[in-house]
């Protein structure tokens, strides 16, 4: 499988804090935002990653990820010249996808709950025959997001994009999994009043011809939307909050690397060492020697 982060956009909605810094590239508590869609395919143990961007940002991202080899991963990058929507992400990556699957991850989005690596397996294993899984989370303001209406028997009869008057309180969060079959199916997607390619055609689509999952996400897992001032400081809030009670920090790309075993101990605690002024990167070192004195 295929990982895609999307990562474009102007984010206008933060100026000015985004007028010369793309969102994705703002700090949420102590990692940029991008770190948290990027820990979401880590924890998939997806190897394979597309980052789109701006023809202003992406080299921003370069500088920040590179090719992906410190993490034992691959990282390629695509320019996305005037945001399309988001279903143009498999246009723009119809290459880069091939023959695989592929699973895409918005660069705003934060995810953190336990047992959430099981939830991204079984995504994986429910697409392995074919068709698409995305997922339902209960919010207070259905009306800002794609929204998943259920009938009677609870089955899936619907996903609206922005609805004036919600069927559910269910909105779909960013993060897709889908068969091969999405490249081609984006292609005919005619766009929407607002002129974009909407996945919520894709979504509905996977829906008509009964090859949809929605796994409904439960009180145990945390969506955090970074669209908005409010929303930025509300999930730097509530990293800092985890991170200091449990003593486990969100997001840290190096250590689900080290812990995917696609980098080894040596290279987790090199990475450590790099930014060891810092307390993330003291955490890593503290890591890396705790497993060090494990083998002795």
């Amino acid at each position: 499988m295929k990982g895609i982060i999307l990562a474009g956009g102007k984010g206008t909605r933060l100026y000015p804090n985004t007028k010369v810094v793309s969102k994705q590239l703002l700090p949420i508590y102590d990692k940029p935002l991008i770190y948290y869609p990027l820990s979401v395919l880590l924890l998939a143990k997806i190897k394979d990653i597309l980052v789109i961007s701006t023809p202003e940002d992406i080299s921003r991202y370069m500088d920040l990820l590179e090719d992906g080899s410190d993490l034992g991963i691959r990282i390629q990058y695509k320019i996305q010249d005037e945001p399309r929507g988001l279903a143009d992400a498999f246009i723009l990556g119809e290459e880069f996808i091939g023959d695989d699957s592929v699973c895409l991850v918005l660069g705003d989005n934060v995810f953190y709950g336990q047992g959430f690596s099981i939830t991204l397996k079984n995504a994986q294993e429910q697409i392995k025959s074919g068709g698409a899984t995305v997922f339902g989370y209960p919010v207070a303001n259905p009306k800002e997001f794609g929204v998943v209406e259920f009938d009677e028997a609870n089955k899936v009869v619907s996903i609206e994009e922005k609805p004036e008057i919600p069927k559910s309180d269910y909105a779909v969060p960013g993060l897709y999994f889908y068969d091969n079959e999405v490249t081609k199916i984006a292609k005919k997607v005619k766009p929407s009043a607002r002129g974009e390619i909407e996945i919520t055609s894709i979504n509905n689509y996977y829906l008509s011809i009964g090859r949809l999952n929605v796994t409904l996400m439960g009180r145990g897992m945390a969506w955090l939307d970074t669209g908005s001032p409010k929303g930025m400081l509300k999930a730097a809030e509530f990293v800092q909050t985890v991170q200091d009670m449990q003593g486990y920090y969100i997001a840290c790309v190096e250590e689900l690397a080290w812990r995917n075993k696609f980098i080894t101990n040596e290279q987790f605690r090199m990475l450590g060492e790099r930014m060891k002024m810092t307390e993330y990167g003291q955490y890593i070192l503290k890591l890396a020697e705790e497993e060090r004195c494990k083998t002795y």
